[in-house]
């Protein structure tokens, strides 16, 4: 077996596996883990250091498998326990570690603990695992309280005898009260059962989520804060960490914190709490010079005064592809409250500058999430057939939001039609006949590809003794460009001007694109002096 070293995390790169779409072993058309067992070179060969999976528990599939009703167990659509168990032996073996999402915020409406919930009838302990309340208004009628789900509509959805239950995303996916201490302590007896079968960490979903105020208040538009960063959080996840370090080899706690302040943030990567949280400042960063550096400089601050590694994201399986966002003649950022479904986008452009992007976010101090797709380039689609779409958002919202299918369509792997060596059935979703030039195989034999580009940055990454981990000095190279030093010997820059810019006398260690005397607009180089 491959050495697994201490503290990896610090500067790990880590590549999420979205199951349903990453490849299918039994051409059901749906991805699962024969798929994944059967690519596991391809990421070995990419040079990442972890997989995080999304949920691969049994579920209903409402909200892609974020409804979870059984926490110990795989869903049969992906496969077995005990391929899961085989799949991480087989990882390992590789040198690969695997994470696990976890989703303690809420459960699917078919587990076992919300159907005793809903039998037991009010004022039931079964009941207070959960949030039910009577409502208000004539007969009760009317919700608890003016929340709304974050995917559109009331958080609030009424039962039988009269009586509501919260939901912060899908009416299928009833929100856990974290007041109960059966939730406590069957959390606490997952991971260990996860932890027990080798996995390596856990992707903490809606990380900042679980404590609720128990007054149940009403909101003005916008303020999450009794449903957000709760006091209460911080003692979860002080107990949290003394189960993972309890296990040998640095096991590791990643946090999903969508939170406006990033020094709040950094307070749940205090060295008794959560390892690392994923850098979503950086992800909805518009293509600005001034902006990127902004930011940057606000994260390794921030993580500089708990001791925590940030961790750099461009893109996941919840917001439009950069490649998309990049490309796009005017805001290049990202917004859930809007998508920008359907704006002018330039693919070249995007392209272009995903490159580049892909080569600052490997340069920087800290470690590095890498989307499936990310690595071929691959962009949003966002002409799926309204039939087909299976995101609760679009649902939801009545087709208002497009949802999250279009950064989910299965991946092309060779071939030159659908579906491209997903596997041998239909795909869930369509793939663009244009990504027969996407293929990894396509691009595995291009030297100036995507794919290319990603094996050569994470393996002169792993290589360089000043990449990873540590520390940056901002360089000046002039107005419109993003540079910075690394010890020993280490110089990024980035163009983000209109005209091109002299290139430093220094060996090129790796260029987004070509360069000769100057760094041409959009482009990104890695120097060694």
């Amino acid at each position: 077996m491959t050495e697994l070293s201490s503290a990896w995390w610090r500067s790990a790169a880590i590549y999420q596996v979205y199951i349903r779409s990453f490849a299918d072993g039994n051409g059901d058309g749906i991805g699962d883990l024969a798929g994944v067992r059967s690519k596991l070179d391809h990421l070995a060969d990419l040079g990442v250091d972890a997989i995080w999976f999304t949920p691969w528990y049994p579920s209903p599939m409402d909200d892609g498998g974020y409804d979870v009703a059984d926490f110990r167990d795989i869903e049969p659509l992906f496969g077995t326990l005990a391929e899961a168990e085989e799949l991480i032996a087989e990882a390992h073996q590789r040198g690969i570690r695997v994470i696990i999402d976890i989703v303690p915020n809420h459960c699917s409406d078919e587990h076992r603990w919300f159907q005793a919930a809903l039998a037991a009838g009010p004022g039931s302990l079964e009941r207070q695992r959960f949030w039910f309340r009577p409502g208000r208004g004539p007969g009760g009628s009317e919700p608890p309280n003016n929340w709304k789900s974050r995917f559109g509509g009331p958080a609030w959805t009424r039962v039988e005898d009269g009586e509501w239950y919260l939901h912060l995303y899908s009416s299928r996916q009833p929100d856990f009260n974290w007041d109960n201490a059966d939730i406590r302590a069957e959390f606490e007896d997952v991971l260990r059962f996860w932890f027990d079968r080798g996995v390596d960490g856990f992707r903490i979903d809606v990380a900042d989520g679980l404590v609720k105020d128990p007054a149940l208040p009403d909101v003005a538009e916008g303020d999450e804060t009794p449903f957000s960063d709760q006091e209460g959080l911080h003692e979860i996840y002080r107990s949290w960490r003394k189960i993972a370090d309890s296990y040998a080899g640095e096991r590791v706690l990643v946090g999903e914190m969508w939170l406006p302040d990033m020094s709040r943030a950094a307070r749940y990567l205090r060295r008794d709490e959560l390892h690392s949280a994923f850098n979503f400042d950086f992800l909805v960063c518009p293509w600005d010079v001034s902006r990127f550096r902004d930011v940057i400089s606000r994260t390794l601050r921030a993580h500089d005064e708990v001791g925590a590694p940030a961790a750099w994201v461009l893109s996941n399986h919840d917001v439009t592809r950069h490649v998309t966002r990049y490309g796009r003649s005017g805001d290049t950022g990202f917004s859930f409250a809007d998508r920008l479904h359907g704006s002018p986008v330039s693919l070249s452009l995007g392209t272009r500058r995903a490159r580049a992007a892909a080569l600052l976010t490997l340069a920087l101090p800290g470690g590095v999430y890498v989307y499936q797709g990310e690595e071929l380039g691959l962009w949003e689609v966002e002409d799926l057939p309204s039939e087909l779409r299976q995101d609760p958002v679009w649902a939801r919202t009545d087709g208002a939001d497009p949802g999250r299918d279009g950064c989910r369509v299965p991946l092309p792997w060779s071939g030159f039609g659908a579906p491209f060596g997903f596997g041998a059935g239909t795909p869930w979703l369509p793939q663009p006949a244009s990504w027969a030039e996407y293929t990894a195989s396509a691009e595995a034999a291009d030297p100036a590809s995507m794919l290319s580009l990603y094996r050569d940055g994470l393996r002169i990454r792993a290589e360089q003794p000043a990449l990873g981990a540590g520390a940056l000095e901002w360089l000046s190279l002039g107005d419109g460009v993003l540079a910075f030093t690394r010890e020993p010997g280490f110089t990024f820059a980035l163009n983000f001007s209109a005209s091109p810019v002299p290139l430093p006398a220094a060996e090129i260690l790796l260029a987004s694109g070509p360069v000769t005397t100057e760094i041409p607009t959009d482009t990104a180089v890695w120097l060694r002096s």
